[in-house]
């Protein structure tokens, strides 16, 4: 049964470079920007700079955070890019929105040479699907550039032992190795339970339900639910669909302490975010 209350830990600010994220004080909303033919909810929609450019900027307006660009689908059964491909598809983006958008921009990308040449481009924080342990380089290339990752929790296959949490924790726990181990601050990693990746649907309820549990491992957590399967297979509706059922997992994530947000629909979610923020966490105003 999940815990209904925020846990206030004592979690650092993020700050670098021009950036602050306080974390604790509210939620933040990072908006996702996919430049794929094959994304589940928007694959073709924005791959070109013009139509990329203009849905950022949407988003900008609409309150969001952070802007996570990625070049590879990474939902279940998406067919993998070279790193050459990946490259060529993020990084006129990166360099066209550094002009024009004054928000962290995120590389969404498990591979070490696709986060060299978006970092060289300007690009403010990495975000793994694979935790660093896919290609563990990227991590020392996060490093050397002292910016913040985000390192979430996934598997082939979707068998854990007794307690799921206890698994993704130990997960977490080699991760984090591998950041600190290349050099990485601490204070510069963020977790995500990864939501839809390496879970039945069972697995993803419960980890949802059991959300406070990771956020007490003490570092920030963001939470991606946006338009996935977790939502559709409740409501047996497709993904653009799902607006509804997300704010209600968006909901449940801050309620539990989540302090990011990965989200497609970014005015809706900054809504639903501001007021649970104003009940749940009240003692910061």
């Amino acid at each position: 049964m999940i815990d209904l209350r925020y846990y206030p830990l004592n979690r650092d600010k993020i700050i670098w470079r021009d950036y602050t994220l306080d974390f604790g004080l509210r939620t933040y909303i990072m908006g996702i920007l996919n430049i794929t033919p094959d994304s589940f909810s928007d694959g073709g929609e924005f791959n070109s700079v013009e139509s990329s450019l203009k849905q950022a900027l949407a988003m900008v307006d609409e309150g969001a955070d952070i802007i996570d660009i990625g070049g590879e689908s990474t939902r279940p059964g998406g067919a993998p890019v070279s790193e050459s491909v990946e490259i060529e598809r993020v990084i006129p983006i990166i360099k066209t929105l550094k002009e024009r958008v004054n928000l962290p921009l995120s590389l969404d990308t498990s591979k070490a040479a696709v986060g060299l040449k978006g970092l060289e481009a300007g690009v403010d924080m990495i975000n793994d699907v694979w935790g660093f342990q896919r290609e563990p380089e990227l991590a020392e290339i996060t490093s050397s550039f002292k910016v913040p990752a985000v390192l979430m929790h996934n598997q082939t296959g979707t068998d854990y032992s007794s307690d799921i949490i206890s698994d993704i924790k130990k997960f977490f726990d080699k991760s984090i190795s591998i950041a600190v181990n290349a050099g990485m601050d601490e204070k510069l990693i963020i977790l995500d339970p990864g939501i839809g990746f390496g879970k039945t649907q069972e697995n993803n309820r419960e980890v949802l339900s059991r959300l406070g549990e990771l956020c007490n491992m003490g570092f920030p957590v963001l939470l991606g639910t946006s338009r996935k399967s977790i939502v559709g297979t409740i409501l047996n509706l497709p993904p653009k669909e799902r607006l509804e059922g997300t704010l209600a997992t968006s909901t449940m994530g801050i309620i539990s302490g989540a302090d990011i947000l990965r989200v497609h629909d970014v005015k809706e979610n900054k809504r639903v975010a501001l007021v649970t923020d104003k009940i749940v966490r009240r003692d910061n105003g």
